[in-house]
């Protein structure tokens, strides 16, 4: 293995790690968010085990997570965690998964669509949402009253 990208995998691994830590020090005593989190704005390559990590420790504590901002990309896995709930007023935009530089990754396609309820799951797959990069937009309103996930109370 060649020295910088062995150096690039033992620098994401203390970032996970790092993340990790701060996920468990926001989880053990409060909601957590999209916003304080400030991660609303997707993933760049390679971040999805980040959103990954979230979605786990949230749903290992069972602590609440708002959907309450921005939430582009990346960040619409959040949906999965068990106990979100999602702000009337946020805004959430689907597209494919990949990059602009590689292209459309039909795994990380995939990985979004499964964070995502049935009823959302067949609306963004029939009106093609994930099929490209282009930025496809839902309000909270709608991901509530249309799409059944818990509103913020």
């Amino acid at each position: 293995m060649r020295t910088s990208s062995r150096l690039t995998r033992v620098l994401s691994g203390f970032v996970i790690a790092a993340f990790l830590c701060m996920c468990a020090a926001v989880t053990a005593g409060a909601d957590g968010s999209v916003s304080a989190l400030h991660m609303g704005m997707g993933a760049k390559a390679g971040e999805m085990p980040l959103f990954d990590a979230v979605v786990a420790q949230y749903n290992a504590s069972g602590a609440r997570f708002r959907i309450d901002s921005h939430c582009q990309s990346a960040c619409t896995i959040f949906l999965s965690i068990r106990n979100v709930c999602v702000t009337l007023g946020a805004t959430l935009l689907f597209h494919a998964g990949g990059t602009r530089r590689y292209g459309i990754n039909d795994r990380s396609t995939q990985h979004m669509l499964a964070a995502y309820n049935q009823p959302l799951r067949q609306y963004v797959s029939e009106h093609h949402f994930m099929d490209t990069f282009e930025f496809h937009e839902i309000s909270g309103r709608d991901i509530v009253s249309r799409f059944g996930y818990p509103a913020c109370r």
